[in-house]
């Protein structure tokens, strides 16, 4: 199934939202119309910014290393400041109660964690951060600000995710000891004939080595932030081409990860795994794979048993899938419990096998409807009302996605201490964890 991400925002505005996360939300409560300041207005940040906008709140601050995103943005929200360089946003203005980041994944952090030392509320694009370390900086950041944070995880506020939640927290097909989630996107590195056929944006198969004049509107420095020194080249810019490239995305994984693995790490009530291992690649040092899976285990939670979830993108698809035991959609998540088993993609689900249940009657539901996700986090920082995917809980589940990729990349089954932020048998896997900024740049 194939949906556009103006149909996966279009149905979050208009689909409900989920209960039972807690707020950590003890911030400042406002009376009047929210002030928001917008860093990354274009592609991603143009759609937030509509949204967001839409939802009543004052559009007080652009900031984008793109001029023409900014100067569109501009005319839209004439009276809004502007500014190229977010950190002079910060320092120079602070007239504002909360702050969207919509950047390249590699800045999202930085752009982000100012913010929350403000005591700012923050909505921040998925994925949260570009590594682990990133994350946990996050999510400690966000617990001590105690302010409203957001994930753009759209689709969490859709009908179908709660529906499906509810069936398998019910018990409607028993205890849950296996899931599988895959995607059909393949871009990374792959020949330039799979490319064309996956859609690739680009192919290459090596960092260019010849420089490239910029194109006049966009500041190069600015946008290559934290990552060390290289000259533009086309393959970089304009996104998503730039997330294939370990410098400054994480391929597939941290992409569509964030919207797929959210349901089962939603109903399934996941947090931290015991181990993962990965496969697939070839692994190169440089871009993201175009296929690979990542099989994570985790233990007992609660009265919830331990569960091994895989997580599958490009051509590698589950034996059930491939055995043609399934129906043969192109994404899904499958839950597979000892009592049956449920199918899920974005807007549709159906319980397996198709027999077994005829004549199921579906239960009343119990997670209320939402007034859409983005809605939902100007609520929560004018009101202190929960949002749903929040840092905490999408600090965790990108967490988990980076770990697949920690995986892949050191070649090698991780057995994962959460508490200490490290891996325990083995030091292969340090460097991907966190990394070296370039020189002004820090956390």
């Amino acid at each position: 199934m194939r949906v556009s991400r103006r149909t996966v925002i279009q149905a979050a505005a208009t689909g409900i939202a989920a209960a039972g996360f807690p707020s950590i939300v003890r911030g400042q409560q406002l009376n009047s119309k929210l002030d928001v300041a917008f860093i990354g207005c274009g592609g991603r940040g143009g759609s937030n910014l509509q949204e967001i906008s839409a939802c009543g709140v004052n559009v007080v601050a652009l900031c984008d290393v793109n001029k023409n995103n900014l100067d569109a943005a501009a005319h839209r929200f004439p009276t809004a400041a502007t500014f190229r360089d977010f950190r002079k946003f910060y320092d120079e203005f602070k007239a504002f109660d909360a702050v969207a980041v919509s950047t390249c994944e590699h800045t999202h952090a930085f752009a982000t964690m100012p913010a929350l030392k403000m005591k700012k509320h923050v909505y921040c694009e998925k994925p949260l951060t570009h590594n682990i370390w990133e994350t946990r900086q996050i999510r400690h950041a966000a617990a001590s600000a105690g302010v409203a944070t957001q994930m753009g995880t759209q689709i969490h506020a859709g009908s179908n995710y709660r529906r499906v939640v509810e069936l398998v927290q019910g018990g409607v097909i028993g205890n849950v000891r296996e899931c599988h989630v895959w995607v059909e996107r393949a871009w990374g590195l792959q020949s330039p004939e799979a490319a064309k056929k996956n859609g690739d944006i680009v192919y290459v198969a090596e960092r260019p080595r010849e420089a490239q004049t910029p194109p006049p509107y966009l500041d190069w420095e600015l946008w290559l932030g934290p990552v060390p020194e290289r000259p533009y080249n086309e393959v970089y810019f304009p996104g998503p081409k730039w997330y294939r490239w370990w410098d400054f995305g994480n391929g597939t994984m941290s992409d569509l990860g964030s919207h797929w693995n959210d349901l089962p790490f939603w109903a399934l009530k996941l947090d931290a795994p015991h181990s993962v291992e990965a496969e697939g690649g070839p692994a190169h040092p440089e871009i993201a794979p175009a296929t690979m899976l990542a099989r994570y285990e985790y233990g007992q939670r609660g009265s919830l048993p331990p569960v091994s979830l895989t997580f599958y993108q490009g051509e590698m698809k589950p034996k059930r899938w491939t055995d043609k035991e399934i129906p043969q959609w192109g994404s899904g998540v499958l839950f597979v419990g000892d009592k049956g088993m449920v199918l899920s993609d974005y807007f549709n689900h159906v319980l397996l096998p198709e027999k077994q249940f005829a004549g199921f009657t579906t239960p009343a539901p119990t997670i209320p409807e939402s007034v859409g996700h983005h809605q939902e986090w100007v609520n929560a920082c004018i009101n202190g009302t929960p949002t749903t995917c929040n840092f905490e809980y999408a600090g965790k589940l990108t967490e988990a996605n980076h770990l697949g990729n920690v995986a892949f990349r050191a070649g090698e089954k991780l057995i994962w201490d959460s508490a200490k932020l490290r891996v325990s048998n083995t030091r292969s896997a340090d460097h991907f964890i966190h990394r070296t900024y370039r020189k002004g740049w820090h956390l």
